[in-house]
């Protein structure tokens, strides 16, 4: 025990660092990733470990320099009883063997002075070395945390990206589908027009011939009268055959 209190802050703290605490305290929260959560967990875990055990040393180390301490007090106060018993002693033979006891006493408390020191000083080592890793467990203990909790918003923002860009992707692939029938939209309206131009332009040509047949066929009053009917085929170089046989004769031998 007193060889373990002598190299406490040594040999421990060293096996501690090795153990993970400076990578603990160092540590950037931020940059951590899940692999280097589980293992800044395991070191933590083993810095828990090694608290506990300081804690155990430390309470047992204060235990022993409060009882050394009571002793030596209590010596002390024994010693100081006896001189004064010496002091006030007259009886030559009774100072002598008061005396004796006391010298005793004092032989007893400057062997064991040395001792008293020592175990001081190694209760006032544990305590340090205790308050030490429990500082570092607690530091690294909030780093985890905050890590921790970068590491899920992390993957929240990751998450909510994703599902954004998917949004994004998606309306721009509406867009194109609106796009694509905006033009066939566009194309079907042209193709429409063009027929519907067409359309009207053969109204229109058809109006203009039946416009024309109707100026140029004969009116009633032409068709109706004989006599202008007639007059009107001479005119056109046609002379109306007549119905008889004299006229249809006449009408061949004009032809021959």
């Amino acid at each position: 025990m007193l060889q373990f209190i002598g190299n406490l802050l040594g040999v421990k703290t060293d096996q501690a660092v090795n153990a993970g605490v400076e990578a603990l305290v160092r540590w950037d929260p931020q940059a951590a990733t899940e692999a280097e959560l589980r293992t800044m967990e395991q070191n933590l875990d083993d810095l828990g470990m090694q608290v506990a055990r300081a804690r155990q040393e430390y309470d047992r180390e204060e235990k022993e320099a409060e009882a050394i301490q009571a002793t030596a007090k209590q010596r002390m106060a024994a010693a100081e009883q006896l001189q004064a018993q010496v002091n006030a002693a007259t009886d030559p033979a009774m100072k002598a063997n008061l005396e004796k006891s006391l010298t005793i006493l004092v032989d007893l408390l400057e062997k064991m002075q040395p001792d008293v020191d020592r175990e001081t000083k190694q209760a006032e080592d544990a305590k340090q070395f205790l308050e030490m890793l429990e500082s570092t467990y607690a530091e690294a203990g909030g780093k985890l945390k905050a890590a921790r909790g970068a590491l899920e918003q992390a993957q929240r923002d990751m998450a909510r990206a994703a599902q954004q860009k998917e949004t994004a992707e998606r309306q721009a692939e509406m867009a194109r589908q609106a796009a694509g029938l905006t033009q066939s939209t566009s194309g079907l309206t042209i193709a429409l027009k063009t027929m519907q131009d067409a359309a009207a332009k053969d109204l229109q040509s058809a109006d203009a011939a039946a416009s024309k047949a109707r100026l140029l066929r004969p009116s009633k009053p032409e068709q109706d009268d004989p006599n202008i009917a007639a007059a009107l085929q001479a005119a056109s170089g046609h002379p109306l055959i007549g119905t008889s046989l004299a006229d249809r004769l006449a009408a061949l031998k004009a032809r021959g």
